[in-house]
């Protein structure tokens, strides 16, 4: 007997071929016309918000590839990897990676050996059972549905595999205005990062990107004292200078926090590398005082411009100048001969006049979980480290975690673990918080670290593939970076609060404000 199923993936009535492999003991079977490729257990990047039975996303040869656990798909005990774990690549309408205990072999049978789903019983779920296989030896091949798998699992996938254009993207709420443009006026955006326990900033404006130290810089011969060595980043080279020779400071090895800031000079860039990055700030310029005039004289107090006074005067910020830091001509000089060892074309008329991303995009890189996320630089308002105490506030969602007093304003913090579905964490001092706007509210994420401000080319920008509603809204798209060995989820920052809860938010602030006292 033949079965609807089996007629359809098999019209010329000949014989069928399929991949048969082994789960939990038992024998099972997929279309061979369905499997594009086996592949052994690939590393995978968890996706928050995604069905119980995905692993994670992986990068199959540049292509980002969701993985499931076909015991979840079928309600099986779950299994530690091994040796013979397997990944079988199939195509739903849409790629899908299927882990299996391990692959057998690919049989080739008549449609008569094919024993119809409705007929037999079996401890799979039976709406993703075709049939059953038949062989002389006694075993018996149960063959499931692909599609039905997706479908049971993924229902974005399954719209996305029909053509039709998922829920999830039909309703998308366009990403709320980054800030006040008003409110910019009035502010210095700064990243503050530290040099022998002392805090320093530079404008915002004038960092290209942060990125982080190698284990080693390529050393130069013959070159000046400032200057490390050059770097390859993204094929090109990248003069490195450090900030404690800058400040005729003793040298130290280089460690993993030890973050290099890229800056602009003179028509390039040069890379100079900090003990740590702390923060992101967006300071009143009532705040700002410039640096008082018997203290610009010549050496170190001159690469400092102006002055933060943060905390009531408790916490002082020197903000330098990049142009100042570089004023020695030999400096200059010096970093003009390795700049002019770069390969690239010099820049366009055109190039220096946009705002210097070209061909890409800056984003702000955040870990949770021992993932990397993602958010548009222009997003983020500052960065800023969690205080040692946060106002609660009863009745409120589970995800808020409380409010603190950023220079005067009430700022609702948020479990940006707990927003997304992973466990909570201890704190810790890498934990940060990431300032966004989201309708209208100003509102902070705690997130484990901070690792970086990237620039990523949109060439390897994608659609995340949607495998919930939410997951879907939230993580749109992934920047997949097959040479670092690294894959970036981008957030959507206006899907991170409902449109209910930014307005339930924004309550809770008005009776909630008095309670906050102590500014950050």
């Amino acid at each position: 007997m033949t079965s609807e199923d089996d007629r359809d993936e098999n019209p010329d009535g000949g014989n069928a071929d399929y991949v048969t492999f082994d789960m939990a003991g038992e024998r099972y079977a997929f279309p061979m016309r369905q499997v594009q490729e086996i592949i052994r257990m690939p590393a995978v990047v968890k996706v928050p918000l995604g069905p119980p039975a995905l692993e994670g996303l992986a990068n199959l040869r540049g292509r980002v590839l969701p993985v499931v656990s076909l015991r979840e798909c079928c309600t099986m005990p779950e299994a530690e990897h091994d040796e013979t774990t397997r990944v079988i690549v199939v195509d739903g309408g849409v790629p899908l990676g299927f882990v299996v205990d391990r692959v057998a072999s690919v049989i080739s049978i008549d449609p008569a050996d094919m024993e119809p789903a409705d007929s037999v019983q079996s401890t799979v779920r039976s709406d993703v059972l075709v049939g059953v296989i038949k062989s002389n030896d006694g075993q018996m091949t149960s063959v499931l549905n692909v599609d039905r798998l997706v479908g049971s699992q993924f229902d974005e996938l399954a719209e996305a595999a029909a053509g039709r254009e998922p829920a999830s993207t039909a309703a998308r709420v366009p990403e709320p205005d980054a800030g006040d443009g008003a409110e910019n006026d009035d502010t210095l955006e700064l990243v503050s990062f530290a040099v022998q326990g002392q805090e320093y900033a530079l404008p915002i404006d004038q960092v290209q990107e942060i990125v982080q130290a190698p284990e080693t810089v390529s050393h130069v011969p013959n070159s000046g004292g400032r200057v490390l060595g050059v770097v390859d980043l993204r094929g090109r080279l990248l003069p490195v200078v450090s900030m404690r020779r800058v400040f005729g400071l003793p040298v130290t090895a280089l460690e993993p926090q030890n973050r290099i800031v890229v800056v602009s000079l003179d028509g390039g860039v040069v890379g100079v590398v900090m003990d740590t990055v702390r923060e992101v700030l967006r300071v009143p310029q009532k705040l700002v005082a410039p640096l008082p005039a018997f203290m610009a004289g010549d050496g170190r107090k001159s690469e400092v411009e102006s002055v933060c006074r943060l905390e009531d005067g408790k916490r002082l910020v020197s903000v330098l100048s990049v142009h100042r830091m570089f004023d020695s001509p030999e400096v200059r000089s010096e970093i003009a001969e390795h700049q002019d060892r770069e390969d690239g074309p010099a820049m366009t008329e055109e190039q220096r006049d946009d705002d210097g991303r070209g061909d890409e995009e800056l984003f702000v890189v955040f870990r949770l979980d021992g993932e990397e996320y993602a958010v548009d630089v222009d997003a983020v308002q500052e960065i800023i480290r969690v205080p040692e105490a946060l106002i609660r506030v009863p009745r409120s969602f589970e995800f808020v975690e409380g409010l603190v007093n950023l220079r005067g304003t009430v700022l609702p913090v948020v479990d940006l673990r707990t927003r997304l579905g992973l466990p909570r964490s201890e704190r810790d001092e890498r934990q940060r918080i990431v300032v966004l706007i989201i309708g209208g509210v100003r509102t902070g994420f705690i997130v484990d670290s901070v690792a970086e401000v990237a620039r990523v080319g949109r060439h390897v920008l994608e659609p995340a593939p949607q495998l919930s509603a939410e997951q879907a809204r939230i993580v749109s798209r992934v920047a997949n970076l097959p040479e670092q060995k690294r894959m970036l989820l981008l957030v959507q920052v206006g899907e991170l609060l409902a449109a209910d809860q930014a307005r339930d938010l924004e309550a809770v602030l008005g009776q909630s404000a008095g309670d906050v006292l102590e500014p950050v």
